[in-house]
């Protein structure tokens, strides 16, 4: 997981950089000494601590959320780290996990860090997220990297799996709002795990179990710019 420090205090960066090493060594940890920095780096990150004052945070958490929109990134949980209490309604009008006012108790770090890392592997680890459907005799955990890809029918929405289909009365575009940039909506009828695609073309996409689904022509170029985004920032593909 890709974590950034972005703090113009170049004591408490390196704190903070320490503590996260410790506390999960297998992160990737950038530390940066302004907004402008940050926003400089193309790759995004999973996680970022931002100084809401001196390194222009809130300027710079707002940019960063219009990229995330833009480029339809998964979003950044974001944590501000400021010694202003005053800017906190502002933080949370850029969707910020929490607010740590200086100066950071190491205990009170950690507790916010490992809430804040549970959050990031919910958006950014989508292997471990699942849906709850209504199946004969209960209810069936289908895991989102099972789904091949949905479909529109009769009012209903199909889930088609590595393990069967499945039926549900959510309206696809409630879906494809919640599941995120790993699940792209290629045609009004088909909602696509860009992660089972095996190949794809002009007017279609054909999926790891040799099914086939119709793209729509208007699609296909962001269809492609979306696959390769979700290839570069570390997705699972068959192509």
């Amino acid at each position: 997981m890709r974590i950034a420090v972005c703090d113009s205090d170049d004591v408490l960066r390196e704190e903070l950089k320490r503590q996260i090493r410790q506390a999960r060594p297998e992160a990737a940890v950038l530390t940066f000494a302004s907004g402008e920095a940050l926003l400089a780096e193309k790759e995004p990150f999973a996680l970022v601590f931002l100084d809401i004052r001196g390194v222009g945070g809130l300027s710079a958490a707002r940019r960063l959320r219009e990229r995330e929109r833009r480029e339809g990134r998964r979003p950044a949980v974001l944590v501000f780290v400021t010694g202003y209490r005053e800017h906190m309604a502002e933080a949370f009008d850029v969707q910020a996990f929490h607010y740590l006012v200086k100066p950071i108790e190491p205990g009170r770090f950690r507790e916010v860090f490992e809430r804040a890392w549970q959050e990031a592997e919910a958006v950014w680890r989508p292997a471990s997220r699942f849906l709850l459907l209504k199946a004969a005799g209960g209810t069936e955990r289908v895991f989102l990297k099972d789904i091949l890809y949905m479909e529109s029918a009769n009012k209903k929405v199909l889930l088609h799996t590595t393990g069967g289909t499945y039926e549900t009365g959510v309206r696809m575009e409630a879906l494809e709002l919640s599941l995120g940039p790993s699940f792209y909506r290629c045609h009004r009828c088909y909602l696509v795990n860009l992660e089972q695609v095996a190949a794809y073309g002009p007017g279609s996409i054909r999926l790891t179990n040799g099914d086939e689904i119709l793209i729509a022509q208007r699609k296909y170029a962001p269809f492609v710019r979306a696959f390769l985004r979700y290839a570069r920032e570390g997705g699972l593909v068959h192509v």
